[in-house]
């Protein structure tokens, strides 16, 4: 019997929709691919309608250590809904994470053939030559950067893109604007999520500073998009 699943994160709701199509009864209002998607829509990841989700009647809640708050996991569980979390902090652990809410959670016999495409992809992304130091704004109104631990920041190293503040105590800390720009970063990375970052808003903020705008989907999600993040990422950032 197929199990019937809920996602409470975008980029596992779009792993899930592309290999099992049919699995997926709920998803978070922020699950905007495949952009056909019609299910039943619970909230968003940071605030899901608990009682929404325990009405479809899932077999299984997908969830992430980041996206979602763990009172509502909790919540969930309570109910007796079985909750698989994911934590995904760097390219391999992705890779594992996907397989595991796919075949072990979802049932598939065997791995999708994009999971394959996309290990194959970053397989070919050759490592060493020059690298640059960079500051990753994710947010301003605060100023909110790319801190320890991201799976963003594992990527943007894989292109010789090193951010300045992967040692920090906090994985996405607040850092004034003026700090920022006396960093000393050969660059600023730009994502058009969570905040959109656009060539209008956001690089007129570090003046003499070269930017890459960069798709936010490529950098921070983590399912189908994996293919071709490389090739979008290396355009991006030469």
């Amino acid at each position: 019997m197929r199990p019937r699943v809920v996602s409470l994160v975008p980029s596992l709701t779009e792993a899930v929709a592309v290999s099992a199509p049919g699995l997926l009864v709920g998803a978070t209002d922020w699950c905007s691919h495949p952009a056909d998607l019609d299910v039943v829509r619970i909230g968003g990841t940071k605030n899901p309608d608990v009682e929404a989700v325990v009405r479809l009647r899932p077999d299984l809640v997908i969830a992430n250590e980041e996206e979602n708050r763990e009172p509502d996991l909790a919540a969930l569980r309570q109910a007796g809904l079985t909750v698989m979390v994911t934590v995904i902090r760097d390219l391999p652990e992705a890779f594992a994470e996907l397989e595991r809410v796919l075949v072990d959670g979802c049932g598939l016999s065997a791995r999708p053939a994009w999971l394959d495409a996309a290990e194959a992809a970053w397989g070919d992304v050759p490592m060493g030559g020059l690298r640059l130091k960079a500051v990753v704004p994710i947010w301003r109104r605060p100023w909110m950067v790319l801190g320890r631990d991201t799976f963003a920041g594992d990527l943007l190293a894989r292109f010789g893109v090193d951010h300045l503040y992967a040692g920090h105590a906090e994985r996405y800390p607040r850092v004034p604007l003026d700090e920022l720009r006396a960093s000393g970063a050969d660059l600023v990375v730009l994502p058009d999520e969570p905040y959109r970052f656009t060539a209008d808003d956001g690089p007129e903020a570090f003046p003499g500073l070269p930017a890459a705008l960069v798709s936010g989907r490529h950098l921070t999600w983590y399912g189908p998009s994996l293919a071709e993040a490389p090739r979008v990422l290396r355009a991006a950032l030469r």
